[in-house]
């Protein structure tokens, strides 16, 4: 459910309501009395009944595992507190319990906040961070999907000037070969065309605007094409998005978080995909925070969501036929 007090709650109950009884069967992990309220304050015709797992799944409303009891004056919207963060934490630690256990097949989630988190003692930036060490792995990567475009990022939260210092030759060969495996495993594409964005402007110009493309990138690509990955680039990044959005590349191989995030939420601002690649669990999320400026206010986009939902499901079967 993400944070109780963020946009969390009503995009799910939207994406309920507006799915209707075709979806797969999907279940909440999160709190049914926040749901109902939600649901009552925004006039959101759906109902909230509990489920418990090894139970059938019920069409025609939101089942909830209920994993807290937060009191509505506890829950001001847009306003998080240890104990939203507590209950929000709590959440995303049943679900990978569950998944672990096989009584769940993947996990969507919606927005957390890293102030909850650490108001609620957890030392963790995101998700992604978290859910790496709850399932016991080191090599793990973030990519943003939608129809048109997907990016991978070699550094994801530091500030600009930490980023040339942060990229080795082993990381970008290790992203990109994340990417691939991803690409094969998860998406179901057999022979990933895979770019890699250049850092500095024009990919260096023949090293007149930086070395890194010539010292880092270049070696990285040779490796991994020695490795028998379909790699190209280093590419000026302005203009290989554009290219990849047109069908040249599977994916873009990016140098820090604002290269790949600003065209990729040009193009799929309200239907991107957060997707972490490397864990032994399926995990996609909205590729949006909290928001907790417009939290319950009633205006809350479940688009990404249910974009979320469904790419979910498509790596779950993608992952199963490859096992087959």
């Amino acid at each position: 459910m993400g944070c109780p007090v963020g946009v969390g709650p009503e995009i799910i109950l939207r994406h309920f309501a507006e799915a209707g009884e075709g979806m797969a069967a999907t279940v909440v992990l999160g709190d049914a009395d926040v749901l109902r309220r939600c649901a009552r304050q925004l006039a959101i015709g759906v109902p909230v009944v509990d489920w418990q797992p090894g139970r059938a799944v019920p069409s025609g409303g939101v089942p909830v595992l209920s994993l807290s009891s937060l009191a509505a004056a506890d829950c001001r919207w847009g306003e998080p507190n240890r104990l939203t963060g507590l209950a929000m934490a709590g959440y995303i630690e049943e679900a990978v319990r569950l998944l672990k256990a096989g009584a769940l097949a993947g996990m969507v989630t919606c927005p957390i906040a890293k102030s909850a988190l650490k108001a609620a003692g957890y030392g963790y930036p995101g998700h992604t961070e978290m859910l790496a060490e709850l399932t016991g792995v080191d090599d793990f990567a973030m990519m943003l999907a939608g129809d048109r475009l997907r990016v991978t990022l070699v550094t994801i939260h530091c500030s600009l000037q930490e980023v040339p210092g942060l990229l080795s030759v082993p990381a970008v060969e290790r992203l990109i070969k994340i990417t691939g495996q991803a690409l094969r495993d998860d998406f179901g594409v057999a022979s990933p065309r895979i770019a890699v964005a250049g850092l500095n402007p024009h990919a260096g110009e023949g090293g007149m605007f930086g070395d890194e493309e010539g010292r880092l990138l270049v070696p990285a690509i040779d490796n991994c094409r020695a490795a028998g990955w379909l790699v190209a680039g280093p590419f000026p990044p302005d203009t290989v998005f554009f290219r990849a959005a047109g069908g040249d590349f599977d994916a873009v191989v990016c140098m820090y978080h604002d290269q790949g995030l600003i065209p990729f939420k040009l193009l799929h601002f309200a239907d991107g995909v957060n997707v972490t690649l490397g864990l032994p669990i399926v995990r996609t999320s909205v590729d949006h925070g909290t928001a907790y400026d417009i939290a319950g206010k009633g205006i809350a986009s479940s688009a990404s969501l249910g974009a979320a939902v469904r790419l979910a499901g498509e790596i779950v079967a993608n992952r199963r036929r490859r096992r087959e």
